[in-house]
């Protein structure tokens, strides 16, 4: 792709999606989903390896790059939340037989949506992740206790209480806080829309919603599985290696299993790399990403 995005702003009861649109305007895009934390930047060097008639639409999630946050008040189920601001994009646009790519919590949110609307979605492309990461259900009432109590300490917060930094140092928090995932060039990609400048110190901050740190579990694997079960659509899954340290890995392909039963197409491909691989080196994958998306 030879032309630079577009930013967009998406109508939401609580603010906009704000998003990057890549290609050409007529044309309904693939809706590319970022990770944990991350923004629509996370796909800003594997779009332009498409090919000049695929269009992409690169979000971000509430609270994320430069979407609004929710109300005071309001929790992030992450997962829920980006499945139903999937469903309103989708009806905003009025399209049909949707694509998604998905990195991480955006593949997880992929995931979600191509079961809980198999017939409204063609294809689903996952980068490192088979699914919402799930829990042992006898942790589940421990950490839903820890993240209810961090959210209510966090929505206290204003950005005068939230760290800022010089530009080196907040680079370096993000690189930190990915323990190893990102290189210095794309650390500095995902900074330049997950950080601003304050006009009075000069010393930059976070975009994201400070909200978003405090966690509770998304599924179990059984529900997980049974998700897996109603996915019909193609799907291609990218496994970084070694990838994400998640701590449901062990069980990816058990999930990716369930998938194959009832998707209409299904590729896997795993390839050397960090959690971040189609940020460090989109070239190692975007071949697998086109090849898909124009079959």
């Amino acid at each position: 792709m030879a032309n630079e995005p577009e930013e967009i702003k998406i109508p939401v009861p609580w603010g906009y999606i704000s998003g990057k649109w890549w290609g050409p305007q007529d044309k309904q895009p693939v809706l590319a989903i970022h990770g944990w934390q991350d923004n629509a930047g996370s796909f800003d060097r594997l779009a332009p390896l498409l090919p000049a008639h695929i269009a992409i639409l690169c979000i971000d999630l509430p609270g994320h790059g430069l979407s609004s946050p929710y109300p005071k008040g309001c929790f992030y189920y992450l997962h829920w939340d980006g499945l139903s601001v999937v469903r309103r994009i989708v009806k905003y646009f009025k399209w049909e037989k949707i694509t998604i790519l998905g990195h991480s919590l955006g593949g997880a949110i992929g995931f979600l949506y191509a079961a809980s609307y198999p017939d409204d979605t063609d294809k689903l492309i996952c980068i490192d992740v088979a699914s919402p990461a799930f829990a042992d259900v006898s942790e589940m009432v421990d950490m839903t206790r820890r993240g209810i109590d961090k959210f209510l300490k966090y929505e206290n917060y204003t950005k005068k209480d939230e760290p800022c930094y010089g530009y080196e140092e907040m680079l370096n928090v993000m690189l930190l806080g990915h323990d190893g995932s990102l290189t210095l060039a794309s650390g500095e990609i995902l900074v330049k829309r997950g950080s601003y400048k304050d006009p009075v110190t000069n010393n930059y901050l976070f975009t994201r919603d400070v909200r978003l740190l405090s966690l509770i579990p998304c599924i179990s694997l059984e529900v997980a599985s049974e998700y897996a079960r109603n996915i019909t659509c193609k799907v291609l899954n990218i496994k970084a290696k070694p990838g994400s340290r998640y701590r449901c890995n062990d069980l990816y392909h058990a999930i990716l299993d369930e998938i194959k039963e009832t998707a209409r197409h299904f590729e896997f491909f795993e390839v050397e790399g960090t959690h971040h691989l189609h940020l460090n080196n989109p070239e190692d994958i975007s071949s697998y990403v086109i090849n898909f998306l124009e079959s």
